[in-house]
């Protein structure tokens, strides 16, 4: 019989989320579930510092977790550099201080406030003051994919026809359109989040778990065994099927 493995979507300082989510994966798998988290832990939500306290804390404990890097988490890393940097991936105009993006909200939750007039080398250096250093470290170390038999989990998916050893971490944490409107089968089932849905979806050769926490809807929390899905909701395991 098939070991179930867990995934959890973006959850972008949703902690109560994650807290509800945890709950019902210890409820259906025991507390040493296998989980994989697929980024996203900041930006937009209230709690950024309490998601990233918790994952830091479940590892530390021994949690047999895995978690993966989200573009935002890149973008929180690069601005916690020596000299604060925008991802090369955003559009112009943009950068992690956007009000679609959510940077103001991440350092809000380690109480940084951010005024109009201030200035980005000011809020560097206060947040180079306040953010712990485990969770720079903990940024810092995320890797880009996880393999697991037929599945492969990975933030925001693939280049479709390129090998897994070929792909470009910038594809694995951004890609959108080239990825998703790709109908054909892959070598895996791929996992991944990045683009918020309505709601979680099978698309046959991909499943999308971010139903839009980021947004204020839910966070996703899945059950596989083999490529078989289930959603873990309030009422248990609820089949998720290609659509």
């Amino acid at each position: 019989m098939t070991s179930p493995i867990y995934a959890i979507g973006d959850i972008h300082g949703q902690l109560d989320m994650l807290q509800v989510a945890l709950q019902r994966i210890e409820a259906d798998g025991g507390p040493d579930a296998r989980v994989v988290f697929l980024g996203d832990y900041t930006d937009r939500g209230p709690d950024s510092r309490g998601v990233l306290d918790l994952l830091i804390e479940g590892k530390r404990a021994g949690r047999n977790w895995v978690t993966l890097k989200g573009n935002h988490d890149g973008m929180f890393e690069m601005f916690m550099r020596d000299y604060p940097m925008t991802d090369a991936y955003m559009m112009i105009g943009w950068d992690w201080f956007h009000p679609r993006i959510g940077g103001i909200q991440t350092l809000e939750s380690y109480g940084i406030e951010i005024g109009e007039t201030d200035r980005v080398f000011r809020v560097h250096a206060r947040a180079r003051e306040v953010v712990p250093s485990e969770h720079v470290a903990f940024l810092n170390t995320l890797p880009n994919h996880h393999l697991e038999g037929e599945l492969l989990f990975v933030h925001a998916g693939i280049r479709p026809g390129v090998a897994l050893s070929e792909q470009s971490e910038q594809d694995l944490i951004w890609i959108r359109q080239e990825f998703l409107n790709d109908p054909r089968p892959h070598p895996w089932l791929v996992v991944h989040g990045h683009t918020a849905v309505r709601q979680a979806e099978h698309c046959g050769n991909r499943v999308n778990l971010d139903a839009g926490a980021g947004h204020g809807r839910q966070l996703a929390t899945a059950v596989f065994e083999g490529r078989d899905c289930w959603l873990l909701t309030e009422a248990g395991r609820v089949p998720l099927t290609p659509k």
